[in-house]
């Protein structure tokens, strides 16, 4: 279980327990390891499952409970303790946090604060071992242009990482006005982003789940509203957090940019872990590039996370060399997507992605391995060019094989 986050709790109260079991058993990354009515015994049960997380409802006897997070923090170091209470009292939460406790969340826990803390405890624990939570990969996808094969990517990307059983994947189309990730999926789905954000506050993860639309390949889809007039209903503040509910219950997220750069935009690019910057080999699409990059090396180093991705490699004779390209913006390519025009709209006519309509196209295999080096996996080099006479690049690709097993 390499890939969660182990709790036991401790709540001598049968209803808050409940209810707080219920919050967690909906979140795909985390796992009850023990539950326990009696304070007395909980030290025992920590030592004994040696979970991530000990959490400890204060409220039925303040003093032992304390007691208890002191005894927790001296015996076992290694777990983390978070404490519930009805209490907002200061010097309560002070004498919690004095005894051991590395969080302190007020009763009735709110779903948002319990992913948020959830999500430092995980950050704290990252690199201690096998055992440890491997977090979640936020993933967005931004055009140097429109018409660059963006949303072919993020939609067929999304397919291939879910293609992994040890994978959870979630495609946020943020195009609020023209994003057509659900077409390229053919789905009619019953909700939008705009029905999740604005319930955010209220929304447990069943709920979560139910809002957004699976397709075959395993991806779920959360799409951009459906009436031009709701894109203004969407504020920062709702983004964040459907971002981070998403984050707490997905092994990824993936985030479809528009072509504004607006504020959501740049909140999505805030909260990435990777930012794919999908390019052409031309004049209009590497200027823009050079923009964005010199853009966001302003907005708290994001230029770091940025990894240009050059689509429709062989498309003419025309283009610009790769070598060209990378003097023109200063760094290197992070991967390469060879052109194969006719597959391209074939998927996209049919609503199909390559993984079911072309398993074995290069175009297929390459975005596979793209998706194999996102979570830094070995995968053969898909920047490696071995060029025709025609100019058309052959794709040295070893990943499909597991795929076209899977379907």
């Amino acid at each position: 279980m390499k890939n969660v986050l182990r709790l036991a709790i401790v709540d001598p109260s049968d209803t808050a327990r409940d209810a707080l079991k219920g919050m967690l058993l909906g979140m795909d990354r985390v796992w009850l390891e023990a539950e326990c009515s009696r304070y007395e015994f909980f030290a025992d049960v920590v030592a004994q499952t040696n979970p991530d997380i000990g959490v400890v409802a204060i409220d039925s006897n303040p003093t032992k409970a304390l007691e208890l997070v002191a005894q927790l923090h001296e015996a076992s170091p290694e777990c983390c303790i978070l404490v519930l209470s009805n209490s907002t009292d200061g010097n309560l939460i002070l004498r919690a946090m004095r005894a051991g406790a590395k969080e302190f969340l007020s009763q009735p826990v709110k779903l948002d604060d319990l992913v948020q803390a959830l999500e430092r405890i995980g950050n704290r624990n990252l690199g201690r071992g096998e055992q440890r939570s491997r977090g979640c990969n936020v993933i967005a996808l931004a055009g140097a242009t429109g018409g660059v094969g963006t949303t072919s990517l993020a939609v067929n990307l999304g397919c291939a990482l879910a293609s992994d059983e040890r994978n959870s994947v979630v495609l946020i189309d943020l195009d609020l006005c023209l994003g057509d990730a659900d077409v390229c999926l053919d789905t009619i789905p019953d909700y939008t982003l705009v029905d999740v954000a604005q319930n955010a506050s209220r929304m447990d993860f069943t709920l979560l789940k139910r809002s957004l639309t699976k397709h075959s390949s395993g991806l779920f889809l959360l799409p951009r509203p459906v009436q031009l007039d709701d894109v203004n209903l969407i504020t920062p503040e709702d983004l964040q957090r459907v971002i981070g509910l998403l984050k707490a219950t997905f092994t990824h997220v993936l985030i479809d940019l528009s072509k504004s750069y607006g504020t959501l935009d740049r909140v999505a690019l805030s909260m990435a872990d990777h930012v794919l910057l999908v390019t052409q080999l031309d004049l209009p699409c590497l200027r823009n590039v050079v923009r964005l990059l010199m853009s966001f090396s302003e907005m708290n180093e994001l230029a770091k996370k940025v990894k240009v991705v050059v689509n429709r490699v062989g498309l003419d004779s025309g283009q610009i060399s790769l070598k060209k390209a990378q003097e023109t913006i200063g760094r290197d390519i992070f991967w390469q997507l060879p052109n194969d025009y006719r597959v391209m709209v074939e998927v996209r006519n049919n609503g199909v992605p390559l993984l079911q309509q072309a398993p074995k196209a290069a175009i297929t295999q390459s975005i596979g391995q793209l998706a194999l080096a996102l979570n830094g996996e070995e995968a053969a080099d898909a920047a490696t060019v071995e060029t025709s006479k025609t100019g058309l690049g052959r794709w040295l690709n070893l990943w499909p094989a597991k795929a076209e097993a899977k379907k």
